[in-house]
């Protein structure tokens, strides 16, 4: 009696563990198979989207997240999933790719016209030019008359007014453009002579 008991345990514990290792079996192929859907799915998605074939870090990440997947035993390695470790890689390698691909239409998109030049001016300096603009087409004018006309009102402001200037010098294609230096200089001359430091002589 005792015999045929312990023969029914064993069979039962034998038809479990053999229940429990085939629904690992198939849920480590359904997840297996599941990640190499994805990973089409991805590619498919990054080929519309770069319209390029993918960089060689891409391609590496993407042959060792293949390999990695037909020797997936299921194993953690210290605690993480290989295969997480693997699609780290490849989404950051995707994601640098995705970047570059943006900055550069970015950039297109951004970069003036044929023909054209672009600066970066602050709202401060754009005031300053706008300013000087004004007082010149004023000057310009034969029946000149200066009516509203803006002043600097120091040494540092003049010096600011003349950088903002030069900021738009400096953008002048090389074959038009002065002679920088010599534009600097004789601005820094004027401001200077202007704004020349007061000494006080002592008295006897």
């Amino acid at each position: 009696m005792d015999i045929v008991l312990f023969g029914m345990l064993g069979l039962l514990a034998a038809f479990a563990f053999s229940a429990w290792s085939c629904g690992r079996s198939y849920f480590l192929k359904g997840r297996i198979r599941g990640l190499e859907e994805a990973v089409r799915e991805l590619q498919v998605g990054m080929a519309s989207h770069l319209g390029t074939p993918l960089a060689p870090d891409a391609q590496k990440a993407l042959t060792d997240y293949r390999i990695c997947l037909d020797r997936y035993s299921g194993r953690r390695v210290h605690g993480t999933d290989p295969i997480h470790a693997h699609l780290w890689a490849l989404g950051a390698s995707l994601g640098e790719e995705c970047w570059l691909k943006g900055h550069g239409a970015g950039v297109r998109r951004k970069a003036p016209t044929e023909g054209n030049v672009r600066i970066d001016l602050s709202a401060t300096e754009l005031l300053q030019l706008g300013g000087l603009a004004n007082l010149g087409f004023q000057y310009m004018m034969p029946n000149m008359r200066i009516i509203d006309a803006r002043r600097f009102t120091g040494r540092d402001d003049a010096l600011d007014a003349s950088r903002s200037i030069t900021k738009v010098e400096a953008s002048i294609p090389k074959k038009y453009r002065p002679d920088l230096l010599l534009q600097v200089e004789s601005r820094e001359r004027l401001i200077e002579n202007w704004w020349q430091p007061i000494v006080h002589k002592a008295t006897a």
